[in-house]
């Protein structure tokens, strides 16, 4: 016979850790909270965090995907990185000849 963990009030097990795991990645979970340091009613610092915690693949249907794109994380957006910047020289360059100043950085 083997021991089975206790019911709930439900009647049935409760999940395992791997089962909530799961859930949580597949779903998301949202967690924000605001942190205020004041001094006498004068508010000297705050701290707005908001943590998600999902999988990739539920990240990128949300629209969110900013590891595709960070070069320490994706070779190919240090490709990018250097593309950009080579492209950025470029067109400094045919600004100067033209006598055209372009925007100040």
């Amino acid at each position: 016979m083997t021991a089975r963990p206790p019911a709930t009030m439900h009647g049935r097990p409760p999940d395992s850790l791997a089962d909530v795991l799961e859930r949580v990645l597949d779903r998301g979970v949202v967690i924000v909270g605001d942190i205020v340091i004041s001094v006498l009613d004068i508010e000297l610092l705050t701290l707005k965090v908001r943590l998600l915690i999902a999988s990739a693949d539920t990240a990128q249907k949300m629209g969110i995907d900013w590891w595709t794109r960070d070069p320490f994380l994706n070779a190919s957006a240090g490709d990018l990185e250097l593309e950009n910047q080579e492209l950025r020289g470029r067109l400094a360059e045919l600004e100067r000849r033209l006598g055209i100043e372009g925007p100040s950085r």
